[in-house]
C-alpha cells in the first residue's frame, strides 16, 4: 500500500535564520527564505541550516510561493509510508475521543498543518470519507488511491472520493460509488447530507459545527433568518431548536432545495421553512424597507477575501453585511456573524462588525466569539490559518 512518493531527497538550504520560528511550529517556508533547487514538484526537501546541519524535512516545490512545506523535525526526517501511517492513525485515535458516532459521524479526521501532514484533509462523512489536497506538491506527494485504501481497512470508510482544487476536473471515486453524490451522516444527533462530489469545500461546512449547536439552543419560539444559508445548515438546527419559523436565503437553487429536503429529513413540517433565492443584500434591503424583522439573524457568506489585496473591499463588504442585518434584528434578538477569510484576523473583522453595527443604531453585547473547532487544529505559531471567525450579539 503506497501512501507517499518516493524517491531521493532534495538538499535545501536555508537563507535567513528561521530556525527559532520553525522549534515553535511555523511549517511554511516562503522563497526567499531559502535557496531554490531545481526538482520535480512533490519531492521530499532536506532542510539544513546554514551551518550545514539537517533540521528538518518537507514537500518541496521550487515553483510554488511556499517552495517548502514541513513535515519533521524530529531526528527521524523520512518521510515514507511508516510516516504517514503514524499521522493518520494518531488523527483518527484523537477524533474519537472528541465524538461518539451515535450522534456526529461528521468530522474533520485531518487538518492538513494542524495533523502534521501540510496539504492534506480528509473529511469524513458516515462511512464515507473526502480527500482534498492542498497545492501541486501535495498532490504530487501523497498517494490518494493507497490512502483509501488505508482509511477502508482501519476506519471502516466504505466510500472514498477525492477532490480537486480546479472545479472543472470534478472529483474521482477511489473507493466505493456514491450514486446520488449525496451522502448522509450525523452531527449532535441531526441528520444532514454532503455532497461530495459537487459539494462546496468537501460537500459540508463543518467548521460551522459548534455554532450550529448553539443556534439551535437559543431558537426555541424564535423567527429566525438564515442568510448564505447554502443547504441549511444553521435553518435545520434552528428548527430543531424549536423555531416557530426558519427562512433561508441563497443564491443557488439547488441550496435552498437541499435545504427544504435536509428540513423534512429531520421531521420538521415544511410550512415551518421559507427558501428564498436571492442575493442576500438585495434580500437585506427589501426586508428593511417593508420593516421586517426576525429574532434571530445569521449570516455565514461565503470568502469576501480571497487574497490579502482584496483585503480593504472585503471589511467594507463584512461591514455593510453586519450593519444590514442588525436593521431587521429584533430589539433583544440576536445576530450571528461569521467570516472564512483567511486574511482578515478577529480584531478586523470584530472592528469592522462595531462599526456598522453601531452605525445601524443598535446597541450590541457581544454573547460569544469562537474560531475553528476541535478536529480543526491548527499549529500556535500559525494564526494565518486560523480562518474562520464567529460573533454572536444580542442586539437592544
Amino acid at each position: 500500500m503506497e501512501l507517499v512518493r518516493t524517491g531521493k531527497p532534495i538538499v535545501i538550504r536555508m537563507r535567513k535564520d528561521l530556525l527559532r520560528s520553525i522549534k515553535r511550529g511555523h511549517v511554511w517556508l516562503y522563497s526567499n527564505a531559502i535557496e531554490i533547487v531545481d526538482a520535480p514538484s512533490g519531492s521530499v526537501g532536506i532542510l539544513q541550516d546554514r551551518k550545514g546541519e539537517r533540521i528538518a524535512s518537507g514537500i518541496y516545490d521550487p515553483r510554488h510561493a511556499i517552495p517548502l512545506r514541513i513535515c519533521r523535525t524530529d531526528r527521524q526526517l523520512s518521510l515514507d509510508d511508516a510516516w504517514l501511517t503514524q499521522r493518520l492513525y494518531q488523527a483518527w485515535e484523537l477524533r474519537k475521543n472528541f465524538f461518539d458516532p451515535i450522534f456526529t459521524d461528521g468530522f474533520r479526521m485531518v487538518a492538513g498543518e494542524g495533523d502534521g501532514v501540510p496539504g492534506l484533509v480528509i473529511d469524513v462523512y458516515g462511512k464515507s470519507a473526502v480527500i482534498k489536497l492542498d497545492g501541486g506538491a501535495p498532490e504530487q506527494f501523497y498517494k490518494t488511491q493507497g490512502i483509501a485504501n488505508w482509511l477502508a481497512e482501519n476506519c471502516g470508510i466504505t466510500t472514498v472520493v477525492q477532490r480537486f482544487r480546479d472545479q472543472n476536473m470534478g472529483s474521482l471515486e477511489l473507493l466505493g460509488t456514491v450514486g446520488s453524490s449525496k451522502v448522509s451522516f450525523l452531527e449532535n444527533g441531526l441528520q444532514f447530507q454532503a455532497d461530495i462530489l459537487r459539494g462546496q469545500k468537501t460537500g459540508f461546512f463543518l467548521d460551522q459545527r459548534d455554532n450550529r449547536h448553539l443556534i439551535r439552543q437559543l431558537s426555541n419560539a424564535r423567527r429566525v433568518l438564515n442568510l448564505f444559508s447554502y443547504n441549511g445548515g444553521f435553518s435545520i438546527a434552528a428548527g430543531t431548536g424549536g423555531a416557530k419559523h426558519v427562512t433561508s436565503v441563497d443564491l443557488a437553487p439547488l441550496a435552498i432545495e437541499s435545504a427544504q429536503e435536509i428540513w423534512e429529513v429531520n421531521g420538521l413540517p415544511p410550512k415551518w421553512h421559507d427558501g428564498v433565492v436571492t442575493d442576500c443584500f438585495e434580500f437585506l434591503e427589501s426586508a428593511i424597507r417593508s420593516k421586517q424583522s426576525w429574532d434571530i439573524v445569521i449570516c455565514d457568506p461565503p470568502s469576501f477575501a480571497p487574497s490579502e489585496s482584496t483585503r480593504p473591499q472585503a471589511l467594507a463588504a463584512y461591514g455593510r453585511l453586519a450593519g444590514l442585518a442588525a436593521r431587521v434584528t429584533t430589539p433583544g434578538g440576536f445576530l450571528a456573524l461569521a467570516s472564512c477569510s483567511s486574511h482578515i484576523d478577529m480584531h478586523a473583522f470584530s472592528e469592522a462588525n462595531e462599526n456598522e453595527i453601531g452605525r445601524a443604531r443598535r446597541k450590541a453585547m457581544l454573547f460569544a466569539e469562537r474560531g475553528l473547532p476541535l478536529d480543526h487544529p491548527t499549529p500556535l505559531a500559525m494564526p494565518e490559518l486560523r480562518y474562520l471567525k464567529f460573533q454572536l450579539f444580542q442586539l437592544a
